[in-house]
């Protein structure tokens, strides 16, 4: 199980100490959220937040663009230090053009899907397709309630992938915790994001920790 710590939940004043912390826990990745205001009702960083975390960051930057238009800006977010970058399925026109382009760049694509998305819209694309972000509570903020039919979800996506014999990653997006990591697990989940569970707790790197063993 990879666990990738967001950062929409970090101490933005002291963005470079909690990076810093997450470069000596037990975390595989950097989750970064990215909103616009326009696909989801909120703001967070952008393109320079990117590239100070870049400086200091020793783990693969997992982008997540919660943004319109994402084919204008992924190469963008590609030199500000990204390693995955994932597109919404509902914000792509072109969906499989889109995921060509990270690509191309160098970087692991991925597709996010919102709760009410079907998995079975990925079909086509799964093959094209490194990572799949499946948000567990509606996008925009952090500290929501865990939505339960995400277990079958995950149940319905690792169907299409083996169909496919595709090497998907399946990524859990929102209200992870130790109670509801193992389900995920057993479900099929392969990488666990988790914000105010991780940056909320007294000891941060003991609960990416307790993740990790799950």
């Amino acid at each position: 199980m990879l666990i990738a710590p967001s950062l929409l939940s970090a101490d933005f004043g002291n963005l470079e100490r909690d990076v810093l912390m997450l470069n000596h826990s037990e975390a595989d990745w950097l989750h970064i959220d990215v909103m616009d205001g326009v696909f989801v009702p909120n703001i967070s960083f952008g393109l320079p937040v990117c590239q100070a975390i870049q400086k200091t960051a020793k783990k693969p930057m997992d982008v997540h663009l919660m943004i319109v238009k994402p084919e204008n800006y992924v190469a963008a977010f590609k030199d500000a230090g990204a390693d995955y970058i994932s597109v919404h399925y509902e914000a792509c026109t072109h969906l499989h053009r889109t995921l060509q382009q990270i690509k191309q760049l160098g970087c692991k694509a991925g597709v996010a899907i919102n709760p009410h998305t079907p998995v079975s819209l990925l079909e086509e694309v799964i093959e094209h397709t490194d990572l799949v972000c499946m948000m567990s509570v509606n996008p925009g903020f952090g500290g929501q309630k865990f939505i339960e039919r995400t277990y079958k979800k995950i149940e319905q996506l690792k169907e299409i992938i083996i169909r496919n014999s595709a090497d998907t990653l399946i990524e859990i997006d929102g209200g992870v915790n130790l109670h509801n990591a193992p389900l995920l697990k057993a479900a099929g989940a392969d990488v666990l994001v988790a914000g105010s569970f991780v940056f909320g707790a007294a000891s941060p790197k003991d609960t990416i920790a307790a993740l990790k063993k799950v």
